[in-house]
């Protein structure tokens, strides 16, 4: 039974609802949902250890952010298996990268936070500086394709930065959010500084919390139309967010590039987590010269995906279905499937769908518009560099992008021309945790990262002194 986290205290309080485990489609937990009154009391309790929290010096909040960290590390096997046991990914990746990123998290915030310097400026007879303080309570609202790395990455950043927590994490993947309370209440963090609350979005504890009057700052990762719900919901108090939302991500390989290398960080980009990640390419342009070669390799990387024995399901029976109807959707639009297009076989109940890579399809259709969010691409040919770079723009997404290529000159120019957030050149997925992280148009609003982070979860004041003397 997973319960809420509140003051300190676990509660079991609300109705439930069940958990699955997307490998077999087993229910494998209960769930309580937290009602409008949880929630008060978990934002209450928020409230009520605020100044102390905020009182320390950031020091001391560094350093319970690296006493926590250690703390994960020695809870490491409790975290993977909440992991695994809620996502379906496997086991490899939780122990490699979701739960090693959540300790660097809290421990890159930690000496970001205490090695940043203070601002001032002087003028004649003046001196100005700014000081900063937290938001105050701030609702972290997380999604359930890497739970625990983006819980770390949110909750640590407004911790350090003195910050209370309310964190909801998804419905779909509540388990590793439980373990971080349990790790926070064993290490004797302060009550009320990080509370947990589960249940739903709308009419449930996500509107209830992001919402309620108590809440001074909003972060969220997940869906496009879900930020926009939630931007509606507190424009009235003007709260601050931080949007990471969905993306149409475009690769592009080039004529000149490590072919061996393209492929395999196609491979990577496409099919990485099932393709749940936001940051997974859904759109791949090949120059013409390499691109039957490029296609016919790809595929036979995908084709043979679908008999790993760890390939990755979807979340959930319902986001399976979707992913699936993307499929029929693209038969429909006139596609060429290279590889994949259905449900791989003697997988059982779980919820899993074949890596798919289609073809043939003009710029214009759904399956180039719309985010699939599963372990499929289109991929069509260019010829030019300026036409690379347009069909890359022309989205009302703008997150992140790949491109291949040897020529260093190119590398820059068009690096420098795509409008996303990230653009990554022959690599993928590969994060100093210091630059700025977030998108553009419908992927998301401000950044995250760094003191970026630091940035949205503390709000500057500045402070003018005259220093001329009084008269007498």
């Amino acid at each position: 039974m997973i319960r809420h986290f509140i003051d300190g205290e676990w509660v079991a309080e609300g109705e439930t609802f069940p958990g699955y485990d997307p490998r077999t489609g087993a229910e494998n937990a209960r769930v309580h949902e937290a009602g409008p009154g949880v929630v008060d009391r978990a934002v209450t309790a928020a409230r009520r250890a605020l100044p102390g929290w905020a009182g320390l010096p950031v020091a001391e909040r560094s350093a319970w952010l690296r006493r926590l960290a250690d703390a994960m590390e020695e809870r490491f096997e409790d975290l993977v298996d909440a992991e695994v046991a809620d996502t379906g990914k496997p086991r490899a990746q939780a122990r490699t990268l979701d739960i090693p990123r959540g300790a660097a998290n809290f421990r890159t915030f930690a000496d970001i936070a205490a090695q940043r310097p203070d601002n001032a400026y002087h003028l004649p007879g003046t001196l100005s500086y700014t000081v900063r303080r937290p938001l105050g309570v701030v609702a972290v609202v997380v999604p359930w394709n890497l739970p625990f790395l983006l819980t770390t990455w949110k909750v640590g950043a407004a911790l350090v930065a003195g910050n209370a927590v309310v964190l909801k994490p998804s419905e779909l993947t509540p388990g590793s959010a439980a373990v971080l309370a349990d790790i926070a209440a064993r290490a004797g963090l302060p009550s009320g500084v990080l509370n947990v609350v589960n249940g739903f979005g709308a009419g449930s504890a996500g509107e209830f919390l992001t919402t309620h009057p108590g809440v001074d700052g909003v972060t969220f990762t997940g869906e496009s139309r879900t930020g926009s719900a939630i931007m509606r919901g507190v424009a009235d108090r003007v709260k601050p967010v931080s949007f990471e939302l969905g993306g149409k991500n475009a690769g592009l390989v080039f004529a000149d590039a490590d072919l061996d290398a393209a492929v395999a960080g196609a491979v990577r980009s496409v099919f990485t987590n099932g393709g749940q990640v936001c940051l997974c390419t859904e759109r791949l342009y090949v120059q013409r010269p390499v691109f039957e070669e490029f296609a016919g390799r790809l595929a036979k990387r995908a084709a043979e995906l679908a008999h790993d024995g760890d390939l990755m399901p979807m979340i959930s029976a319902e986001h399976r279905d979707k992913v699936l109807s993307y499929y029929r959707l693209a038969l429909s639009e006139g596609a060429t499937v290279l590889a994949g297009g259905g449900v791989p076989s003697g997988r059982g109940k779980g919820y899993h769908v074949e890596p798919t890579v289609l073809t043939g399809l003009p710029h214009s259709s759904r399956v180039n518009r719309e985010e699939m969010f599963g372990p499929v691409c289109h991929i069509a040919p260019f010829d030019t560099e300026a036409e690379a770079v347009s069909l890359a723009n022309d989205s009302e997404y703008g997150l992140a992008a790949t491109l291949w290529t040897r020529d260093l000159s190119r590398a820059h120019r068009v690096a420098g021309a795509i409008e996303a957030g990230l653009v990554w050149v022959n690599t993928w997925f590969l994060r100093d945790l210091r630059t700025p992280f977030g998108g553009l148009r419908l992927s998301g609003i401000g950044r995250e990262g760094g003191v970026h982070s630091l940035d949205f979860y503390s709000e500057p004041t500045t402070v003018t002194i005259s220093l001329e003397p009084a008269s007498e």
